[in-house]
């Protein structure tokens, strides 16, 4: 079945029927006169609190040619801003017995601290400061662009895993923004400059394009007025620019991307898919999530008993799929081969478990299984502090909302598995054409070393043998 370009982009988005019972969080939502979103997520179980904010802007937002300068930005925050010299802002965390990150994707960018509850009014402020404050020192500029190439060159350049995933991205998504790496391709991080980080700065950073989430040991009431306070003085960026992204054209052919390496000592057969996320579709996205957990929820699931436990030809196999994008979103199956077996044994092992849910669907007994475990995981993240303050920012800064996080249990309980089973027909069928075909990956230890021609024994054939040339594997071969 041919899927039309982006077609699964445009289905039933907003077919949602009013949803009941109990939600998850309780969170309590506000919103400042300067934009700024505000989600309160109580816990009283400890006198602490995560204090989150989220930029939705990544990676996928930058200029052609300027990769990386999202991720540029992310280290530039910590350099200097209205009240705070360079490396104070963490530093002053520290001091205060907390601690302090952030990071960088292709949708969004987030900073983050956790720390005592008396010390949040401080965060707020620091934070605030470098909101529409940031001012580094040009040298700490020019010192932190050394430091994010070196952060490529450790992490991917050096690390034949980060190379593979790297490679298979940019396979994956063709003339889109999510082929480039968030990290940014070395060439054109060496040439980051501060006029590109202000710029970029000036147009994506303000209140009305940012979230704050504090989920702890506070009342909405109180992280409400202490926002009005210290973030509502801040000016709005005037216009926000839109998310007009560059769209794949269709492909015709598979990629296979193989990559060896002398560090790879167990090989990994990877298949990555182009699926609809949440934002674009939300039943298929559902119906994807119980599928993942079906087919890759842990050593129960159908990929590690069948091929590991059962046909004995992997050590570890799974799925994995997240739902949080702007754009289409990648679905990944993947096995270990066990010692002594070829990756394309594995390959077709996986190829066929894909066939048997295409053909068979699951069972009712997965399904409600699969629907409970999922729950109950929904409800333990109650407990946590950051747990949820994450789950939202990544919700909302790509296009889902508060109400699609509280009633999350209540949606999955929604899917039907002729629902699931559509869904793998659409989009996971081994043998179905794309308009985004999937991408196959090996990553391998190095190949034997050839035995030198003057060691081989050359034997004459008989007169009556027959010869047979062997044609080379019918694969793309691309390495990093």
């Amino acid at each position: 079945m041919l899927i039309p370009l982006q077609a699964y982009a445009q289905t039933d988005i907003k077919a949602d029927s009013p949803v009941q019972g109990e939600k998850v969080f309780n969170a309590e939502t506000f919103k400042l006169d300067n934009g700024l979103e505000i989600i309160v997520i109580p816990n009283h179980r400890t006198p602490v609190v995560t204090h989150m904010v989220w930029y939705k802007v990544g990676g996928a937002d930058e200029t052609q040619g300027k990769s990386g300068i999202a991720h540029f930005m992310e280290h530039l925050m910590f350099k200097g801003s209205t009240g705070l010299a360079s490396g104070e802002f963490s530093k002053t965390v520290r001091k205060l017995g907390g601690n302090d990150n952030a990071f960088t994707g292709q949708d969004y960018t987030a900073y983050f601290q956790s720390i005592a509850v008396e010390h949040l009014e401080k965060i707020m402020t620091m934070e605030a400061g470098r909101m529409r404050g940031m001012n580094p020192p040009l040298q700490e500029v020019e010192s932190e662009r050394k430091v994010i190439l070196e952060e490529r060159r450790q992490r991917t350049d050096n690390d034949p895993r980060g190379r593979f995933g790297e490679q298979m991205n940019a396979a994956l998504y063709v003339n889109h923004p999510y082929g480039t790496p968030v990290i940014g391709w070395f060439h054109e991080m060496e040439k980051l400059t501060w006029d590109d980080a202000k710029t970029f700065y000036d147009k994506w950073y303000g209140p009305n394009n940012a979230i704050l989430i504090v989920s702890g040991d506070v009342t909405g009431a109180e992280v409400h007025e202490l926002a009005k306070k210290i973030y509502g003085p801040l000016k709005r960026v005037e216009t926000i620019p839109e998310r007009n992204r560059t769209i794949s054209p269709p492909l015709h052919a598979q990629t296979k991307v193989l990559q060896r390496h002398p560090a790879i000592a167990q090989a990994i057969i990877q298949r990555n898919y182009r699926v609809p996320s949440y934002r674009q579709n939300k039943k298929d996205s559902l119906a994807l999530q119980v599928i993942e957990e079906i087919m890759g929820g842990g050593a129960t699931s159908r990929l590690y008993k069948s091929l590991v436990i059962e046909q004995k030809l992997a050590t570890s196999a799974s799925m994995s799929y997240r739902a949080d994008s702007w754009d289409d979103t990648t679905l990944t199956v993947y096995a270990a081969p066990a010692p002594g077996k070829h990756p394309e044994e594995v390959e077709r092992a996986l190829e066929q478990e894909l066939r048997k849910l295409v053909s068979a669907g699951i069972t009712e007994d997965e399904l409600q299984d699969a629907k409970t475990r999922m729950q109950d995981a929904a409800i333990y993240a109650r407990d946590s502090l950051s747990g949820p303050a994450m789950a939202f920012g990544h919700a909302l800064a790509t296009g889902s909302t508060v109400d699609d996080v509280e009633y999350w249990p209540q949606r999955i309980e929604e899917i039907t598995a002729e629902q699931a089973q559509n869904v793998a027909q659409r989009f996971l069928d081994p043998d179905g054409k794309y308009d985004h075909p999937p991408v196959t990956g090996y990553l391998l230890p190095p190949a034997p070393k050839e035995v030198p021609q003057e060691n081989i024994q050359k034997i004459e054939p008989a007169a009556n043998d027959n010869a047979a040339d062997v044609p080379p594997a019918n694969s793309e071969e691309s390495t990093p």
